[in-house]
């Protein structure tokens, strides 16, 4: 009798190195390194001439999703280290000019529907944001980390207790790594 192994495999493209530490993977590529700790219980993680194999004996509906999670975020860690993401925001508004600029590590909105104390926001990991004009751009090798700054950005002009058909100001994603939003 077979026993019933399900098994996802990723490939590993030339001048990328992955390595497997316990349960670390570590990628890196022309861009930089990422690494992210990959465990969950009953899933081996192995590497086979250039290919990552991730499987498991007898799995469950759990185990089936995190064999399709872990190949996710093995894919994005090889793009992110050959490619880089890069995310392109829009600022919009119709009532008073928003003014968008970059401190160190935080980025700084000022005259936000014509507040006087301007808002701010961390840039989180090792993310760039570049402001020119009326567009923002975060580039970096982590997907998580250019996300989540995005989401922040977004999240640091939401409108609040007002109309929302009438007030549409703020910063919105419109592209993600080259393709519309």
């Amino acid at each position: 009798m077979a026993i019933p192994l399900l098994r996802e495999e990723v490939e590993i493209p030339e001048g990328v190195n992955v390595e497997l530490q316990g349960d670390t993977v570590v990628v890196r590529g022309p861009k930089g390194e990422l690494q992210k700790r990959l465990t969950y219980p009953g899933i081996r993680l192995y590497k086979v001439d250039n290919r990552v194999i991730i499987e498991a004996s007898f799995p469950k509906k759990r185990q089936r999703a995190m064999i399709g999670t872990y190949a996710a975020h093995i894919r994005n860690m090889i793009k992110g280290v050959t490619q880089g993401f890069t995310y392109k925001m829009k600022v919009v508004y119709s009532h008073f000019p928003i003014t968008v600029k970059v401190q160190g590590r935080e980025v700084i909105v000022e005259n936000f529907l014509g507040e006087k104390v301007p808002r701010k926001t961390e840039i989180f990991g090792n993310c760039v944001v570049k402001v020119s004009g009326q567009e923002i751009t975060v580039e970096g090798i982590n997907k998580e980390e250019v996300g989540q700054t995005v989401a922040r950005i977004e999240q640091l002009t939401r409108v609040r207790n007002r109309d929302p058909r009438v007030f549409q100001d703020g910063i919105y994603l419109v592209e993600r790594d080259g393709v519309p939003v």
